[in-house]
């Protein structure tokens, strides 16, 4: 519940809060998910499949597609609550991919409104490793992109 309350309090465009989740713990069920998912092959106790409701997106116009953005900053406050938690986890991206969509959907049986974002893999790590940073000043730039120092 810790990781759900995350991810309900992520940020939402217009305030519309267009996500839905499934919470998978049945064996049975997470096999099936491994078994459609070529990247999501995890052995991991509990899986959480963050979707987006297209109801609840904005209307049919240019920000119809905010529920990716919406449901993605929802899976990022899992990632992040489950580290702060002690906990592993791993996201594995489901749309824009067709098989993998409609895979996940069969598996969960999901209505046709209710799209899968991705499958966020949760259980103890299987190692502990030292923090890390990706970052590189090459990509951040000032004012524009086009007034780059390099």
């Amino acid at each position: 519940m810790t990781l759900l309350r995350a991810a309900i309090a992520a940020p939402s465009a217009s305030n519309r809060q267009p996500w839905e989740f499934v919470v998978v713990t049945d064996p049975a069920v997470l096999q099936r998910l491994r078994n459609h998912l070529v990247l999501g092959r995890y052995n991991a106790p509990t899986a959480i499949v963050v979707c987006g409701n297209t109801r609840r997106a904005l209307p049919k116009c240019a920000g119809n597609t905010f529920w990716i953005q919406d449901c993605s900053a929802a899976a990022q406050n899992i990632l992040l609550a489950a580290t702060g938690l002690g906990l592993g986890s791993v996201w594995i991206g489901v749309h824009p991919v067709a098989p993998f969509v409609f895979a996940v959907r069969r598996v969960l049986k999901l209505p046709r409104h209710v799209v899968p974002l991705g499958v966020i893999y949760v259980g103890h790590p299987a190692e502990t490793k030292e923090p890390r940073t990706r970052f590189d000043e090459d990509k951040v730039h000032w004012q524009t992109y086009a007034d780059a120092k390099r």
